[in-house]
């Protein structure tokens, strides 16, 4: 894992010490730097390429700095030395509003010995990460809670919340991390802590201009400038190689780096021998298209076998998306072909209203146009007549209408697997005691109510910025590049891409049920019609499915079921009936819970009892 880490403040132990233990927590496989910067009461490193990581002294101020990044409108990434050189000028002059004038992705911490106080803080999408916590007098900071965990007196204990939440999401999602006393970083957001006090703010906020231009053409222009301006930063000065699952986002991607260079460009890609899940055949057709030099990669479940260990060791907290890992294979296979920075096309759904979530939801949002008094008159009664429910249409109808009932954001999650088994079915009932069974939808509610836009699809969109990408996407893909040993940026997250979809109207995003509408009507003389008209997949693995054919794989899960309920947080029966008849009757429904309580597993054995 690439980042940074250190403290301010009281610490028992030499310093020099301190802060190499913390940072051999960040080591990963590709060339490297390994800055620090060490002092009377603090420390600071950085780990990462040499164009991606280091630690510097301004005099009072020092700065441990991580990511691709720009200063306030230019349009090339900076040298890490220069671009610091610019934050602590500004910081001595603004402080934390020296944080306005920083694009691109980054983690950053500034040590101020003279004031006595440490300021961090993440990239406006979280495509960075940083953990914090206050120990005995310091404030400790890092990349990952292993880091911090290096940090002397630092006892971490599970947080049963955490836990609960993961179950439910997936991950965990932040500011909560999986350890009680350790918070996460949001995004855009920034602490500043003295020897007292530690204060968490944004120093952004996502902002959607919901009546803008209605000029589709001047619209079409800016939007493709906007995007080459994005993939040109950092398709520079490194041997490039682009993801290309065959959707828009990396198709898109591909192209225009395809476009922009005058070498043979290499794309990678990864397939399934698995019926349903397999999309090679768009990955070629772009790659054709674009005339790029084409990687493939058949992931198998041996391949999985062998990554599972992996992926519970780079995760410092449970990570339960299964994508991670042909996410890792496709990076590893770059790193083969001496790729050093791949792009990635994450980031455009979110930005343009490519799930299929969006048109459901606005299909859903349809039943609240019919007036009150024939709803709760007219339709429900008649909805509910038993006699009537042997009829299919009946029966759509009435489960139609159940959903849209509820309100947004609980309506977003009226499919999550958690919600329709019952937290009682999985869990025990001590540990449901030491919960709240509503944070989950409580935090959802406070994402969606504090979005400044009034539109469903807006206000989808910024759920989806902090629970789709910054808590679960962006760090699947940049961790497995880093233990890959290649680089990763974000082109389609590039600021200037972020704002224009802001002010982009809704209608523009999604029209009626069709998805993404102006970025296809936008790039449809760009990318294949094939491309343009597909249906979202990715790079998905059929878990499920092999979780039930692969004996090795259904041993390991097996195996994992068993440990996990000696661990008195799920019911017994419930965990074997998962291992030895749900997933048998329904792979694709159970196998996602299976892997993500597989996953909890594999991270309780790594990080919490390893010994």
């Amino acid at each position: 894992m690439t980042g940074i880490c250190g403290w301010f403040g009281a610490c028992d132990g030499n310093p020099g010490a301190i802060i190499d233990a913390m940072r051999d927590r960040l080591t990963w496989k590709g060339p490297r730097d390994r800055h620090a910067v060490v002092g009377a009461g603090f420390g600071l490193a950085a780990v990462g390429s040499p164009q991606t990581a280091a630690a510097f002294e301004f005099g009072s101020v020092k700065i441990a700095f991580h990511g691709h990044a720009l200063w306030q409108t230019a349009t090339k990434l900076l040298a890490p030395l220069d671009l610091c050189e610019r934050v602590a000028a500004a910081y001595r002059d603004r402080g934390t509003e020296c944080l306005n004038g920083i694009r691109g992705d980054f983690s950053l911490a500034i040590v101020d010995t003279e004031r006595a106080r440490t300021l961090i803080a993440v990239d406006r999408m979280g495509m960075r990460s940083l953990a914090y916590r206050k120990e005995r007098g310091a404030f400790v900071f890092g990349a990952t809670l292993d880091a911090i965990a290096a940090f002397p007196g630092v006892a971490h204990s599970v947080d049963p919340q955490a836990i609960y939440n993961y179950v439910y999401f997936h991950m965990v999602p932040g500011p909560r991390t999986v350890f009680a006393g350790s918070r996460r970083l949001l995004p855009g957001h920034y602490a500043e802590a003295t020897r007292d006090d530690v204060v968490v703010a944004p120093y952004w906020t996502m902002t959607f201009a919901e009546s803008g231009s209605a000029d589709t053409a001047a619209l079409k222009r800016e939007f493709r400038q906007e995007l080459e301006n994005g993939v040109g930063a950092f398709a520079s000065g490194e041997h490039c190689g682009t993801f290309l699952s065959g959707g828009t986002d990396s198709s898109t991607v591909t192209g225009l780096v395809a476009r922009g260079s005058s070498a043979p460009v290499e794309a990678f890609s990864i397939g399934f021998d698995a019926s349903g899940y397999d999309e090679m055949d768009y990955a070629r057709i772009a790659a054709k298209h674009f005339g790029v030099r084409h990687h493939e990669y058949y992931v198998t479940p041996e391949d999985v076998v062998t990554a599972l260990p992996l992926v519970a060791d780079e995760y410092d907290q449970p990570f339960g998306n299964a994508s991670a890992i042909p996410t890792y294979f496709c990076a590893k296979l770059a790193q083969s072909c001496g790729v050093t920075r791949m792009l990635a096309g994450d980031g455009g759904d979110e930005l343009f209203g490519g799930n299929d979530r969006y048109a459901r939801q606005f299909q859903l949002s349809l039943y609240g146009m019919i007036p009150q008094a024939v709803r709760s008159r007219l339709l429900e009664p008649a909805l509910r007549i038993e006699a009537l429910q042997s009829i299919p249409p009946m029966r759509k109808a009435r489960s139609y209408a159940e959903q849209a009932r509820l309100p947004m954001p609980a309506r977003y999650q009226s499919y999550n697997v958690m919600e329709r088994l019952g937290p009682e079915n999985l869990f025990s009932a001590e540990f449901l005691a030491s919960v709240s069974r509503d944070e989950p939808l409580r935090e959802l509610t406070e994402t969606y109510e504090a979005t400044q836009a009034q539109s469903l699809i807006n206000r989808m969109l910024a759920l989806d910025f902090k629970f789709t990408l910054a808590d679960n996407d962006l760090p699947k893909v940049s961790r497995m590049c880093d233990r890959a040993g290649v680089d990763v940026a974000f082109p389609l997250l590039y600021d200037s891409v972020v704002a224009f979809s802001a002010k982009l109207p809704p209608r523009q995003k999604l029209r009626g049920t069709r998805l993404r509408y102006f970025f296809k009507k936008s790039l449809e003389d760009f990318l294949p019609p094939e491309i343009i008209a597909k249906q979202k997949h990715g790079f998905g693995l059929p878990a499920g499915v092999w979780l039930t054919t692969h004996p090795p794989l259904r041993e390991i899960s097996g195996d994992a079921m068993a440990s996990l309920a000696r661990r008195r947080i799920f019911q017994p029966e419930f965990l074997n009936a998962l291992a030895t008849t749900h997933i048998r009757e329904h792979a694709a429904y159970y196998g996602s819970l299976m892997w993500v309580l597989m996953l909890l597993e594999l991270w309780f054995q790594r990080h919490v009892d390893p010994h």
